[in-house]
């Protein structure tokens, strides 16, 4: 659109960055009003969230019971290894008893053999509940972004919406995958560690808890201090892709502007900052696992020390020392996977927030109730006393009143800064106005849903619109009932279906990159794409002052050819291409200065005759 346009998009702050971008430095909100948005978030998955749960207490459940199997079979081994060794007719001779052994083993089998499958279980009913919730917050943030007014886009940057959709939602996905089956397992193994521990010997179960409450301690504590990092690292994220996305779109004006180096250097200043954050996030979080590791292995050096103290005195036996040795580890082993999954879960908290946040902010009104369509629209429109400004402190529109009857050519013009595209942005209901109304046909386009509004409306705009497809699905785009003729029509009419048929494939071929068509044959296209529409209205927003003359001379040629018989509001820099208009008017500072056809204007010698003559003086 036009530069007024342009220039409510996010604007360079001081030290680099966009308004929009979210920086490293902000400070992290309620994390657990985050996690708790994602708990109730998945609501529609509790069922199988439990009976996964469940399946996860059950897996646990059974390797914590082996190593009372494992100590039996060990005692049932040293009690017959201690018979073997008397004497064969003296009292208390025997063999080690080789069924009981086996039939305990077979036991120990089965236990585990049902642990692997229920934990199977788990993770195959974790992965399903996790990739649906995935799909279900891409799709809510799609929809979310279809009910967000377009001041919302014009304040926050495109990259930053875009790591919403992809980072944080990968980030959600893994977290709920990996975790939570985890820590409900962890959780049952931790729990009925501790209970099995102190059902087989209470001094040796005080020996193994010991040895893990520094590590405990210390895990809490840096659990504390990374989760801030984890924050900062979701948010430089969003900043670095808000980043390239602002510049790598504007690709050609860094580089016709040798801006290349101050880029690269504010790329640096957020690069650095990502990599800090997730370098002190990443450290913290590392340290547990080995941490941890220390603590396990700690723990069997001890336990050991203490069992064969207790063993020496008599009062324990060896397969008690064998199963605590298992215990141990599955004591410890938990804490570790809890470490990891909160590690996890401080990443999905700081995930959540964003997303969530983005989910909560101000949507459209609700339109139910309104009309949803104009009954045989003519294209009168009438402007009634509008005032509109874009931030409550900054009014850009002061009283602006201006009527335009069906069929006719109104051009506005006017500085940049004037109210132009405004007025484009208001008569479209991208924005609604402070005071005053705005009527098509009489009927007040406030009472009348976005979607009908549009529907009365084909556009025209500076910066033209093409997505990867065959040329003839850009030109039908959206629209229904459109027939192969009726497309060659609208190309004809003109003058691009010569262009289209020089194409390897005609109106089929498949146009992968828009910048491989010139400037002028983009804008044929879109306005091929315009006349198939066939509304009633037409907006033309700085449609040919990206063009050289001549091919200015065949856009405008398509251009009358598509506006006859319609409404037509024009916004032209170029004032010679709205010398035909049935009506112009002349906009500064928000307000109509003058108005009449070309002709009048210039003989009344104001202040579009000022900029008509310097027009013409800038050509000559």
């Amino acid at each position: 659109m036009s530069e007024e346009t342009k220039s409510r998009r996010p604007q360079q702050q001081p030290g680099g960055g966009m308004g929009g971008r979210r920086g490293s430095g902000e400070k992290p909100k309620d994390i657990k009003k985050a996690l708790g948005d994602l708990v109730k978030y998945v609501k529609p998955w509790y069922p199988a969230i439990i009976i996964a749960a469940l399946a996860a207490c059950g897996g646990a459940y059974l390797t914590i019971i082996g190593p009372d199997k494992l100590s039996e079979i060990t005692n049932k081994i040293m009690e017959g290894l201690t018979k073997s060794f008397i004497p064969k007719g003296m009292p208390g001779h025997g063999d080690i008893d080789l069924k009981k052994i086996t039939s305990i083993g077979l036991v120990l089998i089965s236990f585990y053999a049902g642990s692997a499958v229920l934990s199977y279980i788990q993770g195959f009913i974790m992965a399903t509940v996790t990739q649906r919730t995935s799909k279900k917050l891409r799709h809510d943030i799609s929809d979310k972004i279809n009910k967000l007014p377009l001041r919302y886009f014009d304040s926050h940057p495109y990259g930053d919406t875009l790591s919403r959709v992809t980072n944080d939602v990968d980030t959600i996905g893994q977290a709920l995958n990996q975790s939570v089956g985890s820590l409900v397992s962890a959780l049952t193994l931790f729990i009925g560690s501790i209970i099995m521990m102190f059902k087989t010997n209470v001094q040796m179960s005080l020996t193994a808890i010991g040895t893990t409450v520094i590590g405990f301690g210390l895990m809490m504590l840096i659990m504390a201090k990374s989760q801030k990092f984890f924050n900062a690292q979701q948010n430089g994220l969003g900043e670095v892709n808000g980043f390239v996305e602002e510049v790598y779109t504007g690709h050609n004006m860094v580089k016709v502007s040798n801006a290349d180096k101050a880029k690269q250097d504010e790329f640096d200043e957020i690069n650095e900052r990502l990599y800090d954050s997730v370098w002190k996030s990443q450290f913290l979080s590392g340290l547990m696992m080995p941490l941890m590791q220390f603590v396990g292995n700690f723990g069997y050096a001890a336990v050991s020390l203490v069992g064969a103290v207790l063993a020496i005195d008599g009062k324990i036996s060896f397969g008690v020392i064998v199963a605590f040795m298992v215990y141990i580890r599955l004591f410890t082993q938990p804490l570790t996977q809890i470490a990891q999954a909160v590690t996890s879960m401080q990443s999905a908290g700081a995930a959540s927030e964003r997303i969530f946040s983005f989910l909560a902010e101000d949507e459209l009104e609700d339109e139910t109730g309104k009309a949803s369509t104009i009954d045989n629209p003519k294209g009168a429109v009438a402007f009634d006393n509008v005032h509109f400004g874009y931030n409550a402190d900054r009014v850009i529109i002061n009283d602006f009143s201006a009527k335009a009857e069906p069929g006719q050519k109104i051009a506005i013009v006017g500085p940049t800064g004037a109210g132009k595209s405004t007025m484009v942005n208001l008569l479209m209901r991208f924005y609604d106005t402070n005071s005053g109304s705005i009527t098509i046909d009489g009927t007040p386009i406030k009472n009348i849903t976005r979607e009908a509004v549009h529907d009365q409306f084909s556009m025209v705009l500076q910066d033209t619109w093409l997505f990867e497809g065959t040329v003839k699905e850009n030109l039908i785009y959206n629209q229904t009932g459109i027939t192969d003729a009726q497309v060659i029509a609208a190309a004809e009419a003109v003058g691009v279906d010569h262009f289209i048929n020089t194409l390897p494939n005609g109106y089929d071929s498949l146009i992968k990159d828009a910048e491989e068509l010139s400037v002028g044959e983009r804008q044929l296209l879109t306005i091929a794409r315009a006349l198939l529409k066939d509304a009633p209205m037409l907006i033309l927003d700085e449609a040919t002052s990206s063009v050289d003359t001549r091919t200015e001379e065949l856009i405008q040629k398509a251009m009358d050819r598509l506006m006859e018989g319609r409404t037509s509001f024009v916004i032209a820099h170029r004032l010679s291409t709205i010398k035909n208009a049935d009506l112009i008017l002349v906009m500064k500072d928000g307000d109509i200065i003058e108005s009449g056809n070309h002709d009048t204007l210039l003989a009344a010698d104001g202040f579009y005759a000022g900029l008509y003559n310097s027009q013409f003086e800038s050509v000559a």
